[in-house]
Parts: C-alpha cells; structure tokens; sequence
C-alpha cells in the first residue's frame, strides 16, 4: 500500500507546498503551477471532462484526453494552446508527474493522477462504476489522497434496474399515437441512451447540439448509432413512431401529442420528476450511486479522502464513523470541514 501523509493547504495566495491547494477558482498545485477544472481563466489548466461546469473559457492552455480535445475546441473555440495525454501517459509539468485515468463518466472523463516526491493524490473529476458502451470503464488508482466527488452520495441513491429496457417499453407503447420526448443531456447521456436503446422501435431524431456532439465522437471512432436532426418539416406521422433527444432547458417546443420523460440519476426521487412536469423519469445516471461510491474509495487504499462536488458532509461523516480520515473539501475558504 501506498503510504505517507497530506494536507491541503489553505493558504490561497501560495506559501507552503503541498500536493493541491484549493483556491477561489479551483485546485491548484504550487509544485506543476497548474489547475484542475479551474473556474475562469488561468494559464494552464487540466480539463478533467467536457462539461460545461469543468471546462471553462478563457485559459491560455489546457491538457485533457484526446476524445475530450475536439469537444473542447467545438465549446471554447480555438484560441488557446490544446495538449492531450492518453489514458496512463505520464508527463512531467514542472516538479510534478501527472497522468490521466478512466473516469467512466462520459466519453474522454478522466481522473486526474499527480505525484510529488514519492506522494499521490488523485482528483477523481465526475465518475460513474458502471460500464456503459461509449465511456472507457473506471480504473480505480492506488493513492495517498483521494478527492472524489459525491453528486449522489447519500445510502438513498442506489441505481438498480434496466432503465434502458423501461426506455424501449416507454416507447414501444408511445409509437403511432405520440412522439417520445426525452430529456438529455447532449454530452454523454444522450449518446449513451442511442448506444443502448433498440433502434428497432421506429426513427430517432435528436436536437442539432446533440448531433453536433455525435459527429465529433463518431469522428473520433466512437460507435454511436447514425440518427437524424430534428427539424421543421417532419411529418407529425413519423414524429408519432420517433424517440426525439432534447437537452433539458432547450427552448424547443415540445411535440404535440408527446409523452415526455427526463433520463436523471435524480429521476430515483419521485418529487424531482413531479416538479420537473415529465410523464415519465428514467434513472440513468452519469455518476456513481453510493454503493459505487464506497466501492470506488476502497479501491484506491487511499489514507485520506476529501469529498467535494454533492453531499459532501454526509459523506465524509459516514466515511469517519467506518473509521477512515476523511473531510469535506469546503469550495471556498480552502479549508477542510470536519
């Protein structure tokens, strides 16, 4: 097993070295002189996945992993400076050896591995346990210090059942009398959803921002099903046999006559699908559920864990009471709350 000792420092205008310090924009690391998701500009930064709440505008140079690169570049633009790194490759950046793991989250999500002097810390970035057809699998990685996030993290999340079957019987039911809207997000979950769903059922038209995503990933050699852009023109006949993908908070109307359904993780509790107005909600979630949390954690034989990202004290709590040094990483003042 790994061994040694960590802190965050939480000092946020520099001092004493240590692996991460958590500043106002993100974790920094004194030693590579680097930030990882950072949230506004910064000189180099680490992009551990394409989601708009990890990669942000403005950096003069950012390193992710190829399949995450040219969805960057399509959100960003291209005026920056673009490294990558596969899954494994080490690179030293100043004082400090970083390498890129499966994240398993979407297409090109990475953990973030860092060593300094003989020490490892891991940012997870988001992360999901179980394998779906477009996300390279987690990959577990043997550390001092893991940071890890816990959208999900209380013992009520627990995704179980085939959500997908339920998708394709939803639909089934829906076609000839009302379209099939459903609600995802255009990076990730809905490519998944089209990688699992029965294309068998009848037509499947997408919003253009998730065909645009599909064609860089298709591109890129991941298989993803050939669909059709949603579009004026569309009879309402072809529409009644469709599965149509909509991003949430699109301003597209929805079809009428449609069914409408949201593919969440947060579709376990009853009241978020009630509020949201959906007929139907589906959990598929891109993040680990709580088993998968914990299974995730012992993995690594990490002494320390730091949760952010979610139900970060509850977490951390559970995580003391089964005996482990654990805190919740607080998001602005750079100290750990016991």
């Amino acid at each position: 097993m790994l061994d040694g000792k960590s802190t965050v420092n939480s000092d946020r205008t520099g001092g004493s070295m240590g692996v991460l310090e958590l500043r106002d924009i993100g974790l920094y690391c004194p030693a590579g002189h680097f930030y990882i998701d950072p949230t506004r500009g910064v000189e180099r930064a680490i992009i551990t996945h394409a989601h708009s709440d990890h990669a942000r505008p403005g950096s003069g140079c950012y390193l992710s992993h190829p399949l995450t690169a040219p969805i960057l570049a399509h959100r960003l633009g291209r005026s920056y400076r673009l490294e990558t790194l596969e899954y494994g490759e080490q690179l030293r950046v100043n004082d400090a050896v970083i390498s890129l793991h499966p994240a398993g989250h979407i297409p090109g999500s990475s953990q973030v591995r860092i060593e300094i002097g003989g020490e490892v810390w891991v940012v997870s970035g988001d992360y999901k346990t179980t394998p779906d057809p477009v996300s390279t699998p987690f990959d577990p990685i043997r550390c001092h210090t893991f940071i890890t996030e816990c959208t999900f993290g209380l013992p009520i999340f627990r995704f179980m059942g085939n959500s997908i079957h339920e998708i394709n019987q939803w639909w089934s039911n829906n076609v000839g009398e009302r379209s099939s809207v459903l609600y995802a997000y255009s990076l990730g979950k809905a490519q998944r959803i089209l990688s699992e769903v029965d294309i068998s059922i009848g037509p499947i038209y997408v919003h253009s921002s998730v065909e645009d995503i599909n064609e860089i990933l298709r591109e890129a050699n991941v298989s993803i099903p050939r669909v059709q852009r949603l579009r004026e023109g569309v009879s309402s006949e072809e529409l009644k046999r469709a599965l149509v993908l909509i991003p949430p908070g699109s301003s597209d109307t929805p079809l009428d006559p449609s069914s409408t359904a949201f593919a969440s993780g947060w579709m376990s509790m009853r009241n978020r699908r009630l509020k949201g107005g959906f007929d139907v909600g589906f959990v598929v979630s891109d993040h680990a559920d709580w088993p998968g949390l914990l299974s995730a954690i012992e993995a690594t034989g990490a002494q320390r864990v730091l949760t952010t990202h979610g139900y970060t004290e509850s977490l951390a709590r559970y995580l003391r009471e089964k005996g482990h040094d654990a805190a919740e990483l607080t998001s602005l003042s750079g100290n750990m709350k016991r």
